[in-house]
């Protein structure tokens, strides 16, 4: 990685930094970080493509609303030149004038619909009223009473009634009501009726369920309340005339005017359909090209701007050198420019950001590491060894043959179909998950199919492969007379060694196979857990080594393996002692005994066998020569690790910085620099920081001589490689300081302290961590063995022979689910995240820091992936 300084000119950065955007391998550095949004060079530019999106955006959400799907283009545009964007401000202007227009036109129509239809409705609901009861309102009154309705007022004597005919929305019609009776003190007669036609709204597109009603009253003021209260609930009174000969006429003119305005209104949709396919056709590339300037524009608002040329500072891949060189080389085309780009390395003390070029089956390991912490420039990365240890650890906890194979095959499924499922564009946030893993989904499963052969272990089930090697000699009389039998594996074991693969079947029906399990998966589990810690630890050398501490390889890498290797290294090795050497006939020993008295320093010595006791056995006994000298001295080197990791770095430091200030006094006392304390180079001499190989540090785009500032030195692009470069760049991944180089000695000696205690403590405790690989393994196997026995089972032996099938399907719907809902999901998530914890806190807590930050480069990726425009906001 290398940062640069590019000299580019104002007419060609445009075009440059397009052509660097469709390259995707620089990420710029903002050089105007104190400067105001709004006082950059080019926010007008930003505002008009912000002006420009909101028109898309509002185009496109006229598209989505009358359910059109918008078209996927093969070919992605290219940023269009500066010019051109005046010509798409007209066209997107113009298209969303016209949509405008045509959405108030259609709006309108539709409320002047919607209008029509209520009055025909109510015309035809008001004609019918009167033609049954007229204008007899005392008959009303009392028919209404007799049934108990809504009753506002009567009179007993007959008068000049008034009233109103409307529509008003029906879940309103109860407070119309309430409201009516308060303001009118029960002096109107009101009739409601509900309308069976439904009504669109013309402006949601919701349906309305609305009633009519008819409101009698007397005299004016009655007549303004009720109108009041109408229009306050948003009810809307209709003009009915008094003689039905009238009324018919005028139900006959809004019918035929309802018919014209349908022909209007279906040439009026016809038309927003016209408009709304032809932006359809483009909307998708209109989209692009509106965020790439967008995009480009914010970019050049990090350069800093110096004459009639722009400066960015960018960071990019060396091995990428060349590919720039001809996008700038491009992009000066475009513009037209006749002068060349120039690309000026620089030196600096800045760490670099991380990058690493991952493929689709790498980049879900690197996600697990990365979500950790993203590595720090030059420091190793976990993922290439989490490739095998994240699946195999999950494995040792999942170990089921069975569920291992169902996870395989979904995973599987997920990588053939990738091609297929990606073009779907699914959004649901668990398939996406499931998705974005799916090839850490068919690794588990491959390798819990694995360890489930080694378990021996197929839905609770053993595989009889091989045979057995235990060959009992009990006759058949023995067989009837004993419910079970006690094996002696010195007499009725074929071979007397281990099984050809795995764990001998025989084990599924003994008494005590979770005993015999649970030793095999702890010791196991604490194996596997030294031997990557083991690994951490080694792996850390090299973070030594390409840091050039070199001092730390002694007083941190050497102590921690001796610790970590002199006490639990040496449990692993009397493990397998004991797997190797001690068969059926030795004494066995205790190991966890011997290991305790380890540490207490006590030894208990075999006797020699007498007459009475010709084979004396005890687990305390020292089991092989040399035990007590040989643990005697790893204790020793144990404990004397720990002062040197303790007070090994900060003494060196201090050393050090006492030299270093020697040094420095030793030079002002004998200045050997001829220049003057107060002199100061000249202006125009060169920075030694910038030269290189004898000539100059910048790198110039083309074979044409050019003279670019003074600032900058230029130089054709064929005076220097990317060898040059890369050893020009080496300094930056090493030039980094530690955090606490700058500390003071009590700090020092702190910080030191806290590392020692947290490491000799984390070597136990994470031992002890591992465990979770023997807890969990045998969890899994014991609820895959309960379902079995307490589900499958039973409907085994539940039903006869024509009424068992029917059971057994049913009981084997019951079991599959549970199996997939508890086992492989429920389990499974749980051993992944089990898994993710061994590997964040006991493996990678040994080497790894992540303190780095992600390589971001400026790229039109996300823009060519993007589906809509909400997804840029």
């Amino acid at each position: 990685m290398q940062l640069c300084q590019l000299l580019l000119q104002t007419e060609a950065t445009y075009a440059c930094v397009s052509e660097l955007g469709e390259l995707g391998l620089v990420q710029f550095k903002d050089l105007n970080a104190n400067v105001n949004a709004f006082q950059r060079k080019f926010v007008n530019e930003v505002r008009r493509c912000e002006e420009m999106e909101r028109k898309l955006r509002y185009i496109e959400k006229e598209i989505l609303k009358e359910g059109l799907r918008i078209y996927d283009i093969s070919d992605q545009p290219k940023a269009p030149a500066p010019k051109e964007m005046n010509d798409l401000e007209v066209e997107f202007e113009k298209m969303d004038s016209e949509l405008r227009q045509v959405n108030t036109n259609n709006e309108a129509l539709k409320q002047n619909y919607l209008e029509l239809t209520e009055l025909k409705e109510v015309l035809g609901g008001a004609q019918s009223y009167f033609a049954t009861y007229g204008n007899n309102i005392q008959h009303l009154v009392e028919e209404e009473t007799h049934h108990e309705e809504a009753v506002i007022g009567m009179r007993s004597q007959q008068a000049n009634l008034g009233y109103h005919v409307g529509t008003l929305l029906r879940e309103k019609v109860p407070v119309f009501e309430r409201v009516l009776r308060f303001v009118t003190h029960a002096n109107v007669f009101v009739h409601v009726e509900e309308i069976a036609k439904t009504f669109q709204d013309p402006i949601t597109g919701d349906e309305m369920h609305k009633c009519m009603f008819v409101v009698f009253f007397q005299g004016e003021n009655l007549r303004s309340k009720v109108k009041k209260v109408c229009e306050g609930l948003r009810g809307t009174i209709y003009p009915v005339p008094e003689h039905p000969n009238e009324r018919n006429e005028m139900l006959i003119g809004v019918s035929t005017r309802l018919d014209d305005l349908e022909n209007v209104l279906a040439q009026s949709n016809d038309h927003r359909l016209r408009v709304l396919g032809n932006a359809q056709k483009e909307m998708r590339a209109w989209t692009i090209k509106v965020e790439k300037i967008k995009a480009i524009y914010h970019t050049m608002n990090m350069f800093k701007v110096h004459q009639s040329s722009l400066i960015a500072e960018c960071w990019f891949p060396v091995k990428a050198l060349d590919d720039i060189r001809r996008a700038l080389t491009v992009g000066e085309k475009l513009s037209g420019s006749s002068i060349p780009s120039v690309i000026q390395r620089m030196d600096t003390d800045e760490p670099p950001p991380t990058y690493y070029s991952c493929n689709k089956f790498v980049k879900g390991f690197q996600n697990i590491v990365d979500a950790y912490g993203v590595a720090t420039y030059g420091e190793v990365n976990p993922a290439p060894y989490t490739i095998i240890t994240f699946p195999f650890l999950f494995a040792v906890m999942f170990g089921d043959a069975g569920h291992g194979l169902i996870m395989f095959l979904f995973g599987l499924y997920l990588c053939v179909k990738e091609k297929e499922l990606a073009a779907k564009k699914i959004n649901n946030e668990i398939f996406t998950t499931f998705f974005g893993g799916r090839y850490i989904i068919m690794l588990m499963g491959l390798f819990s199919v694995y360890t489930g052969l080694i378990y021996n272990d197929v839905f609770s089930k053993s595989l009889n492969i091989f045979g057995s090697e235990w060959k009992p000699s009990y006759s058949e009389g023995d067989l009837a007379k004993y419910d079970s039998f006690q094996l002696d594996p010195i007499a009725m074991h074929a071979n007397k060694t281990s099984y050809f693969l795995g764990v001998d079947p025989v084990w599924q029906s003994a008494t005590n196979k979770i005993q015999f399990m649970n030793s095999l998966k702890m010791k196991m589990a604490i194996i596997l857990g030294v031997l990557q810690m083991l690994f951490g630890i080694c792996l850390s050398i090299f973070n030594h080594i390409h840091f050039k501490h070199y001092f730390d390889i002694l007083v941190e890498f050497v102590p921690e393996l001796l610790f970590l290797g002199c006490l639990f290294g040496y449990l692993v090795s009397i493990v397998f002692y004991k797997w190797l050497m001690i068969d059926a006939e030795s004494c066995v020993p205790a190991l966890l005994i011997h290991y305790i008295n380890m540490f207490m320093f006590k030894y208990v010595a075999k006797p020699e066998p007498t007459k009475t006791n010709p084979h004396p056995c005890d687990p305390q006994y020292v089991f092989y020569s040399g035990q007590q000298t040989i643990q005697t001295l790893l204790f020793m080197v144990a404990i004397l690790s720990v002062p040197v990791l303790l007070l090994g770095k900060p003494l060196y430091t201090i050393m050090k910085k006492r030299m270093n200030s020697r040094h420095q006094f030793s030079q002002m006392s004998h200045p050997s620099d001829p220049l003057l304390s107060n002199e100061v180079e000249p202006a125009n001499q060169v920075n030694p920081a910038y030269q290189h190989d004898g000539g100059d540090a910048g790198i110039g785009n083309g074979n044409r001589q050019v003279d670019p500032p003074s600032t900058i030195m230029s130089l054709n692009s064929d005076e220097e490689t990317e060898d040059d470069i890369t050893k020009g760049g080496a300094s930056d991944g090493h030039s980094h300081k530690d955090g606490h180089d700058e500390m003071d000695t009590g700090e020092m000696f702190i910080y030191q302290a806290i590392h020692t205690i947290e490491f000799c403590l984390g070597c136990i405790s994470h031992t002890a961590s591992y465990l979770r690989l023997w807890a969990l393994s045998l969890a899994h196997a014991q609820l895959s063995e309960v379902l079995w026995s307490m589900v499958l089972r039973l409907g085994l032996k539940m039903g006869g022979r024509y009424v068992g099938g029917p059971i057994i399907f049913v009981i084997f719907f019951v079991w599959a689910n549970l199996t997939i809902g508890i086992l492989l999901l429920m389990e499974g998530l749980s051993a992944f995240l089990h898994t993710l914890r061994l590997h964040w806190v006991e493996f990678q807590s040994k080497f790894y820091k992540g303190e780095g930050y992600h390589f971001q480069p400026f790229s039109f990726d996300d823009i060519h992936e993007m589906q809509t425009l909400e997804e840029a906001t």
